[in-house]
């Protein structure tokens, strides 16, 4: 039953059918990174009864971490629920200073905690390695672990690849009397899943707003030159709307491409050039350009 070949996806012969085993793990599938405010010691037992205390679906959720390297501040495991499994590697050091501020420069959330979040002394990283097929779902489920974390000193948690982070205290939603989980479903996807990042030229009084980290979800990233931060709001929105639009009806946008944005306002997709170097993506990019209906053809 050593959790170091669990960790690694091979059962043993005398594993129990219940002992959590990762799955193979993705190349760029859903990770998050979660900052703590002290140097931690996790005991697996809390954490599990943590879990069970979250959702109604995480009744039968477990915990197993390596004792020897939890005991000298680094950690180890497994934690998971249903078909839901997840690998935990943490230390009781900060995380590399650039990936941090990467993350937490651009996130909406208060001067106060992203300060505490600079100034954090460990940190763990989460890898789905479930059984669940859905990006959304699966980046669900590592929100749900990252909100219990917060019980145990958990700051902020930061989405690498998407350019954000997130209070882990939103994610713990403890005084929410809605469906947690739900809530994690229908999280605007810019706001941890995917990120949402401003670029100001000096000499431009227009602003670039433009996802990162979409193609985790299958879907590209979108970005827009806009009249300036005031419609920060509406271009997150937007994006949000979009993404949810392909994710919920199976349909993909590309270069070329127009679809309808409020009664009478229309999008142009179009690709980006070799001049607009900050829009460069892991996956697909699409520029999109508000138009008027008679110029859909032109």
């Amino acid at each position: 039953m050593s959790i170091y070949n669990r960790f690694f996806g091979k059962r043993e012969s005398d594993d129990r059918p219940d002992d959590l085993v990762a799955g193979p793990k993705q190349e760029d599938g859903p990770a998050l990174q979660v900052l703590f405010a002290d140097r931690f010691r996790l005991d697996p037992a809390a954490v599990a009864g943590a879990m069970r205390e979250y959702h109604p679906s995480m009744a039968g959720a477990r915990c197993d971490i390596a004792g020897g390297l939890n005991e000298e501040g680094k950690l180890f495991g497994l934690a998971g629920w249903g078909g839901h499994v997840i690998q935990l590697v943490g230390f009781d050091v900060p995380m590399p200073r650039d990936p941090v501020e990467t993350c937490i420069a651009p996130s909406h959330y208060s001067q106060s905690l992203k300060a505490q979040a600079r100034a954090h002394k460990g940190h763990v990283l989460l890898w789905y390695t479930g059984r669940e097929g859905s990006p959304v779902e699966q980046y669900a489920a590592l929100a749900a672990f990252a909100g219990v974390l917060h019980r145990f000193g958990a700051l902020v948690v930061l989405n690498e690849s998407a350019h954000t982070s997130f209070p882990a205290a939103a994610l713990a939603a403890e005084d929410v009397e809605n469906d947690r989980m739900e809530l994690l479903r229908t999280l605007p996807l810019p706001a941890l899943y995917c990120g949402f990042v401003k670029y100001h030229d000096p000499n431009d009084p227009r602003v670039w707003m433009r996802t990162f980290g979409a193609h985790v979800l299958g879907l590209p990233d979108f970005a827009a030159h806009t009249n300036g931060h005031q419609e920060g709001d509406r271009y997150f929105s937007m994006f949000d709307s979009i993404l949810r639009y392909m994710l919920n009806s199976g349909k993909r946008l590309a270069a070329g491409h127009t679809m309808q944005l409020g009664a009478r306002d229309y999008l142009r997709c179009r690709a980006p050039t070799k001049d607009e170097p900050w829009l460069e993506s892991k996956g697909e990019m699409l520029v999109v350009q508000v138009i008027q209906a008679d110029q859909i053809n032109r």
